[in-house]
């Protein structure tokens, strides 16, 4: 199935097999339904994965398929980009990596140029009901957009790279979840889909090569090394096809 949406900022152009979708994606949804019908009240998946491996996509999707298959409880697709630290805070602090100190900017993307506590505050006040609005990330600004998105759903399908880390601040987050999914795949294939986006989003080739092999893999290795066990593992093959772990 062809599935086409502007994540981010930039056009996406994804295709999910027969298989995934009758055998992974719809009973899903299916399941979630059954799960917010079960609890009574607003219900939180988590959804982590690397750099690269078509987390955001992915949400985007679930919400699409939660429309045909879910007319009674809204699904709703968000993301943990909006909480980056914005660009002047990024380009003005530094950070410590291999012993030397560099701009934050030079590795945005890695868990330090995140808000944390700005995002647990932000999930536990949706859940609660007292917040009703969530930031987006946009990457041609290279910026958050604060209240771009209105919570309104009965499921509600967060994505993002470390929200199963399991490192200090944030090995917690993952009890604010009712479920959670993660995603695993090769570097070398995560690599190449994130050169490709990041010239996509402005950059020279040389350009986007030089900070995915600095920054982002270095996250990409991160999550694969320290995401904790979700409650369903999904597998980005080397194909775009996804399977269960």
């Amino acid at each position: 199935m062809d599935y086409i949406v502007n994540i981010n900022g930039i056009d996406v152009h994804a295709h999910y097999s027969q298989d995934a979708v009758e055998g992974i994606f719809k009973p899903l949804i299916m399941k979630l339904v059954q799960m917010r019908k079960a609890k009574g009240s607003r219900l939180l998946v988590m959804l982590a994965a690397p750099p690269g491996a078509g987390k955001s996509t992915m949400v985007s999707f679930l919400e699409h398929l939660g429309k045909e298959l879910s007319p009674e409880y809204k699904v709703q697709a968000i993301g943990m980009d909006g909480f980056h630290r914005r660009q002047e805070y990024l380009t003005t602090h530094t950070m410590i990596v291999e012993g030397k100190e560099i701009s934050m900017v030079e590795v945005k993307g890695c868990p330090e140029t995140f808000d944390l506590d700005k995002l647990r505050d932000s999930i536990v006040g949706v859940m609660n009901g007292s917040v009703t609005t969530w930031p987006s990330y946009d990457r041609h600004l290279h910026n958050p957009v604060e209240d771009a998105i209105r919570i309104d759903a009965d499921i509600l399908l967060l994505e993002g790279n470390y929200l199963l880390l399991d490192e200090p601040g944030w090995d917690s987050l993952s009890d604010l979840a009712d479920y959670t999914v993660s995603i695993s795949a090769d570097p070398k294939m995560l690599r190449k889909r994130l050169v490709d986006r990041k010239e996509k989003s402005g950059n020279s080739r040389q350009k986007a090569e030089q900070f995915v092999d600095f920054s982002d893999m270095r996250n990409v290795r991160l999550c694969l090394a320290r995401t904790r066990k979700a409650d369903l593992e999904l597998v980005l093959n080397e194909d775009d096809s996804y399977s269960v772990r």
